[in-house]
């Protein structure tokens, strides 16, 4: 199973766990149902008929042994070849519906070939510079050569076709038994050449839920400061691979632990900062880290579990409380964060923005920040509907989010208080579903129309209008629907109040 090996450093690791993988013979099967399938045989034989080395390689190879379906549509199938990219193209234009480039600069093109989307890379290393964020590619012509440069062994594995020969220059096959993550080179080699790969180690530590080897730990801290040439937008992209992991903590906790976080998401080491020696406050880092977990549980028993992941949750999730250390006082021998909430939206913002998120992702991680402690309180003194009406107001676009994430927020281990705020919470919902279906909650609007208004009081379209139009929606917040009789009187009472004057003189010119 591991021709060509070469020597490697020792770890000096214990053993992990062993992974529950497929037996050897379940495995050389379904790399054979692989083989013989469409679309692998049809470019198997393209490529040979070119006279050019071809190999499922990579992430396919480690899922088939790991027992996972690459069949399926839903995962990209990864090939090398020893052709340049001029000349695969030309093989994939023979059996490929579409073919576009993805860099041919780097040597990876991609094709869809009945149905499946593939990728196709040359040969090649690639090396980092410095001062640069692109790599600089060299084509090569060996597959052992091109193997030893990827970031884990567990990924450095290859089945050549279509002479079905597997492929493992460094141990990959041990690894995944072991259930370590490990790098075919010296880790500082590995790293420096693309500093991207250290987070990735976080997310497969997370994804695979393998053990990362002491060597490899202590190049992510010693290398950590290198993430500063690698662009915003595949740091993110990697942040959101790593939080929408059925289990992303392991994997942020490396980032802390390493420092990693520090470079890009410093506000969440941060928190371990807002530990209370006294033990007057739970640990805000701890709880961040559990509110994330049960979010997740909870979105897959509220949407099921074959729903995608909802980047938005999560990202809210775990950064909720990250307003804490910047407005922690202590009072009269306790500890206080008020504002957290308002303080850690802002802070929010400014992060996702400096990660390249777009504007709607972060307008909703920052309204659930903003509104994630409106809740609580709740089961102390029962809101009014007029309160319940502005919580779904308030909540808009984000309210279910809202809801997994204020139950998510309850971390405390005193049962009788947990079932206390479970249960206000369930009344709440309750409370909002009851008042949905009788009000239409969901499209609150005040009774009368801006035209209506405008006709009414005898005003033309300006300030006048804006504030007439609030007075009526925040009375059907408080009163529910009133019908546009009582609706009219109440608005002509209220502008009876006004400075007429000063509201209906023109501020600013149509």
């Amino acid at each position: 199973m591991r021709p060509n090996a070469q020597e490697r450093p020792n770890s000096g690791s214990p053993a992990a766990p062993r992974q529950q993988i497929r037996p050897l013979a379940q495995s050389l099967a379904e790399l054979q149902r692989i083989a013989s399938a469409s679309p692998v045989k049809q470019l198997a034989a393209a490529f040979a008929a070119a006279g050019q080395e071809f190999a499922l390689v990579g992430g396919p190879v480690r899922d088939v042994l790991l027992g996972r379906d690459v069949l399926s549509g839903e995962v990209d199938l990864d090939f090398t070849t020893s052709a340049r990219p001029d000349q695969t193209r030309e093989i994939l234009e023979t059996v490929a519906s579409k073919v576009w480039d993805l860099g041919s600069t780097f040597g990876t093109l991609a094709a869809k070939v009945d149905g499946h989307t593939i990728e196709v890379t040359t040969y090649r290393s690639e090396i980092y510079r410095d001062d640069s964020r692109k790599p600089e590619v060299t084509f090569g012509d060996s597959i052992n050569d091109d193997l030893v440069r990827r970031d884990f062994t567990v990924n450095a594995i290859a089945l050549k076709l279509p002479e079905m020969r597997l492929v493992d220059v460094a141990g990959g096959v041990e690894d995944l038994l072991a259930g370590r993550l490990n790098t075919p080179r010296l880790p500082e080699q590995s790293f420096s050449d693309d500093p991207l790969r250290m987070l990735r180690a976080a997310r497969f530590a997370s994804q695979l839920g393998f053990t990362v080897v002491p060597r490899v730990r202590e190049a992510m801290e010693q290398l950590a400061q290198r993430l500063e040439i690698v662009s915003a937008e595949r740091i993110r992209d990697e942040l959101v691979k790593l939080i929408n992991c059925d289990d992303p903590v392991p994997g942020l906790r490396l980032l802390v632990e390493t420092t990693l976080a520090d470079e890009f998401l410093p506000e969440l080491p941060l928190l371990r900062e807002a530990q209370d020696v006294h033990k007057r406050h739970k640990d805000v880092y701890e709880h961040s880290l559990t509110v994330l977990k049960q979010a997740i549980e909870l979105e897959k028993r509220r949407r099921g579990s074959d729903t995608p992941p909802d980047t938005v949750l999560r990202l809210a999730a775990l950064l909720h409380d990250i307003g804490k250390p910047a407005t922690r006082r202590f009072e009269r021998g306790s500890v206080t964060f008020y504002h957290h909430d308002v303080v850690g939206a802002k802070l929010a913002k400014k992060r996702l923005r400096q990660l390249r998120f777009d504007n709607e992702t972060i307008k909703q991680v920052a309204r659930l920040i903003e509104l994630h402690l409106r809740f609580f309180g709740y089961s102390d003194s029962e809101w009014t509907d007029s309160a319940v009406r502005r919580y779904v107001r308030d909540g808009g676009e984000v309210l279910d989010n809202l809801h997994i994430l204020t139950r998510a927020d309850v971390t405390t281990q005193n049962q009788r208080k947990a079932t206390r705020l479970a249960r206000a919470y369930d009344e709440l919902e309750q409370r909002i579903a009851e008042l949905t279906a009788a009000e239409e909650l969901a499209a609150v609007r005040p009774d009368l129309n801006g035209q209506q208004i405008m006709e009414l009081l005898g005003v033309q379209a300006g300030p006048a209008v804006g504030a007439a139009y609030k007075f009526l929606l925040e009375l059907r917040l408080d009163e529910g629907p009133l019908g546009e009789d009582a609706a009219a009187e109440k608005l002509l009472a209220w502008w009876a109040t006004q400075d007429q004057e000063r509201l209906t003189r023109r501020s600013y010119r149509n």
